[in-house]
C-alpha cells in the first residue's frame, strides 16, 4: 500500500508540472495562476495545497531537481555543469524553454541565475582569487544564461557540445587569469 501511495503523489506532482509548464508555454510565468494550474491538471484545490504553496513553489521544485542533477553530472573541471545543462536542456527543450527562456519570466531567471551561482561558488570555495570571488560568479553566470536563454528561445542549430566550447571559450581564459592561471 505505501507503494501506491507514493505513485500517486507522483503523478500528481506530474501532472501538476505538465500543466504548470505547459501553462507558462502558452502564457508566460508571470501569467499563471494556480487556478490555472489546478484547472489543467485536473485535481482539486486542496490536493494542490497539500503539495506546494504556490506556483513558486512548483517552480523551485523542478528547479531543485535541475540543480541536483547538475551537481550529480558536473565532474571536478572548471564549469564542470555547463555542457551537462547545455545537455540537458536539449534532452528537455519543452520543459526547459518554458523555465530558460523569455517566457520564463523575472522570478524564473533570478532562481536559475541563483542555482547556477551557486554552481561556480561551490567550484570556487578553495580557488586562491586576486578579483573578489563574487565578480566572478556574477560574469559566469551572466554570460552563461544569456548564452543559455539565446539558444533556447531562438533554436539556435549550435549543438550542446558547440555551446559549451563557446562559453568556455569566452569565459574560461579570464576566469583562469583572476584564478592566477593562465
Amino acid at each position: 500500500m505505501p507503494g501506491n501511495v507514493d505513485r500517486r503523489v507522483r503523478r500528481t506532482k506530474e501532472a501538476i508540472l505538465r500543466a504548470f509548464i505547459g501553462l507558462m508555454q502558452e502564457k508566460g510565468y508571470d501569467a499563471v495562476t494556480v487556478t490555472d494550474i489546478i484547472d489543467r491538471a485536473d485535481i482539486g484545490r486542496s490536493t494542490f495545497y497539500a503539495h506546494y504553496t504556490d506556483k513558486r513553489d512548483v517552480l523551485y521544485a523542478s528547479l531543485d531537481d535541475l540543480a541536483a542533477f547538475l551537481r550529480r553530472h558536473r565532474g571536478d573541471e572548471l564549469f564542470g555543469f555547463s555542457r551537462a545543462l547545455f545537455e540537458h536542456v536539449h534532452e528537455q527543450r519543452a520543459l526547459l524553454r518554458a523555465l530558460l527562456g523569455r517566457q520564463g519570466g523575472s522570478v524564473v531567471q533570478a532562481r536559475i541565475a541563483l542555482l547556477i551561482g551557486d554552481l561556480v561558488r561551490e567550484q570556487l570555495h578553495d580557488r586562491p582569487t586576486d578579483v573578489p570571488r563574487e565578480l566572478i560568479v556574477d560574469c559566469v553566470v551572466g554570460a552563461y544564461t544569456s548564452l543559455l536563454a539565446r539558444w533556447v528561445d531562438d533554436n539556435d542549430p549550435h549543438t550542446p557540445a558547440q555551446m559549451d566550447a563557446a562559453f568556455r571559450r569566452l569565459l574560461a581564459p579570464g576566469v583562469m587569469g583572476a584564478l592566477g592561471r593562465p
